[in-house]
C-alpha cells in the first residue's frame, strides 16, 4: 500500500479556481461517497480536506498512477466549468512527500497565515468525515493521528504560533484604516461557524457600537450572538437591513454568493456615501466579486488578507526551521511504520504456517497418548518434531551455494539468538544448585 495526496492550494491556484474546486458543508459527504465509488478497489482509503485555502485528497492505494488518473479525472468532470486549467494547478505527492505535506499542513507551516491553528480543527473534521463515510482505513487513520501529534509537538516546542497574525486580526487592522474609531461602528457577521466566531471575537475586543449575527438557522445565530453580547438576524432580512452596517464579515458554506451586487448598491445609496468595509472569508465566495468596483465599498477576500499577514513571516524563520526538523524526524518514523506494514501479510502467513504445524503435531501427540504411550516419550517426540519442522527450511538454505550461505548466516543468528543456545556445563550446574536451594 502507498500513500498519495492530490490537490491545489493558495500557492498553486487563485481564489477563482479554489472556490470552484471546493466542497463546502454537506457537499463534502456527497463528494466522499462519489470519490470512494470512483477509487475502490484501486484506493480503498480516501479523505478530502477542503478549506478556504486548499482542496486536497488523501488516499492509500495499491496503484498510485491509476489512482492519480482517477482522482484528476473525477475532479475535472465534477468541476467541468473550470476547464483544462484545473490540471495545471494540481500537485501530486507520493508516500514520504504526502506524509511530510500532511504534517506541515497540520502544523500550520503550509497555511496562508503561518502557524494559524484553525487548520488543525479542519483536518480533524476531514478525518472524522472520512471515518463516518467508511473511507478511513489503518493507513490514513495513522497518517491523520500522527499529523495531529506532530502539530501539537510543533506548537508546544517552537514559537511557530507566537505572535501569529490571524485573518481576523488582519481584518481588524484593515478596518482601522477605514474608520477612525471602531467604537463608533456597527458590525455584521454573516454565518455562525468557527471563522466567524474567531472574527467576531477580534472585533468584539474593539467594543463596536453594535454587533449582529446573521445566519440561515436563527438558533445558531442566537447562540453565537448570546456569547458575544450581540443581536441576531435572519439571513432573509439581510437585503432590507444591510445599509445599517459599517463593517460586514461573511463566511458561510453556501455554494453561491449570498450578498450580490444589487443588494450592496441599494445599501450604499441608503448610506449616502458613508464607507462600507466588507470581508469575505468564504470559499466559494459569499460576496460577488463585482462589489469591489463600487465607490465607498472596501472589499477584501481571503487572498487579500493573506497578503496582509505575510509580512510577519520573516520574524519566525528560526521557529520554522525548528518545526521542519521535528517534522523530518516524524516523517522518517512514519515511513518506517509504513515499511513494517508491508511485512504484515508475510508475518500473518508465517504465523498461519506455524499454527498449522503446531496443530498437526499436537494432534499426533494426543493420539499417541490415547494409545497409551508414555507421556515423557510423547513430549520428547513432540518437541523433536516441532524443532525439525521449524529448522528444515533454514537448514536446507544453508546447504545452498556459498554466496547464499554468507548472506543467510547473519539472519540465522537473528532468528536464533544466543538466549536459545544450549547452556554451558557450569551454567547448568549453577541452575541445578539454584533449583535445589529453592
Amino acid at each position: 500500500m502507498e500513500l498519495l495526496t492530490l490537490g491545489l492550494n493558495h500557492q498553486t491556484a487563485p481564489l477563482v479556481l479554489r472556490e470552484r474546486v471546493s466542497f463546502p458543508g454537506e457537499a463534502l459527504r456527497t463528494a466522499l461517497a462519489e470519490l470512494r465509488e470512483r477509487l475502490y478497489p484501486v484506493a480503498p482509503e480516501s479523505a478530502i480536506l477542503s478549506t478556504c485555502n486548499r482542496t486536497e485528497i488523501y488516499c492509500a492505494t495499491h496503484e498510485p498512477q491509476e489512482a492519480k488518473t482517477a482522482i484528476s479525472g473525477w475532479l475535472d468532470a465534477r468541476h467541468s466549468p473550470v476547464g483544462p486549467a484545473l490540471l495545471a494547478h494540481l500537485y501530486a505527492l507520493p508516500n514520504g512527500d504526502a506524509v511530510r505535506h500532511a504534517f506541515r499542513v497540520a502544523a500550520g507551516l503550509d497555511s496562508m497565515v503561518l502557524g494559524e491553528p484553525q487548520i488543525l480543527g479542519q483536518m480533524k473534521q476531514a478525518a472524522r468525515a472520512a471515518h463516518e463515510a467508511g473511507a478511513l482505513g489503518s493507513h490514513l487513520h495513522q497518517l491523520f493521528q500522527r499529523s495531529f501529534a506532530v502539530a501539537k509537538e510543533v506548537r508546544s516546542t517552537t514559537e511557530i504560533g507566537a505572535r501569529s497574525v490571524s485573518m481576523a486580526a488582519a481584518a481588524v487592522r484593515l478596518a482601522r484604516r477605514i474608520f477612525e474609531d471602531l467604537r463608533e461602528t456597527h458590525v455584521l457577521f454573516v454565518g455562525a461557524g468557527e471563522m466567524i466566531e474567531l472574527a467576531a471575537t477580534h472585533f468584539a475586543a474593539q467594543h463596536p457600537k453594535s454587533m449582529v449575527v446573521a445566519n440561515r438557522t436563527i438558533d445558531r445565530a442566537s447562540r453565537l450572538a448570546q456569547r458575544l453580547g450581540a443581536a441576531s438576524l435572519r439571513l432573509a432580512e439581510l437585503p432590507e437591513r444591510l445599509d445599517e452596517f459599517d463593517i460586514v464579515v461573511s463566511c458561510t458554506a453556501s455554494s453561491l454568493p449570498i450578498i450580490g451586487l444589487g443588494m450592496v448598491e441599494r445599501a450604499t445609496r441608503a448610506r449616502r456615501r458613508r464607507p462600507m468595509f466588507m470581508v469575505d472569508l468564504a470559499v466559494p465566495r459569499d460576496i460577488e466579486a463585482e462589489v469591489a468596483r463600487l465607490d465607498d465599498v472596501f472589499l477584501y477576500t481571503v487572498d487579500d488578507l493573506g497578503r496582509q499577514v505575510a509580512a510577519g513571516h520573516e520574524n519566525r524563520r528560526a521557529a520554522v526551521a525548528q518545526a521542519e526538523a521535528i517534522i523530518e524526524t516524524r516523517v522518517d518514523a512514519f515511513m518506517q511504520w509504513m515499511s513494517t506494514r508491508r511485512a504484515v501479510p508475510a508475518i500473518r502467513s508465517l504465523h498461519a504456517r506455524g499454527e498449522a504445524i503446531r496443530h498437526a503435531e499436537l494432534e499426533r501427540a494426543r493420539r499417541a497418548l490415547a494409545r497409551g504411550e508414555a507421556p515423557a516419550e510423547v513430549m520428547e517426540q513432540l518437541a523433536h518434531a516441532l524443532t525439525a519442522k521449524f529448522l528444515h527450511g533454514p537448514t536446507a538454505l544453508l546447504h545452498g551455494p556459498d554466496a547464499q550461505r554468507a548472506h543467510l548466516l547473519p539472519i540465522i543468528d537473528q532468528l536464533l539468538p544466543d538466549r536459545f543456545a544450549p547452556a554451558s556445563p557450569d551454567a547448568r550446574r549453577s541452575d541445578d544448585a539454584h533449583t535445589a536451594s529453592t
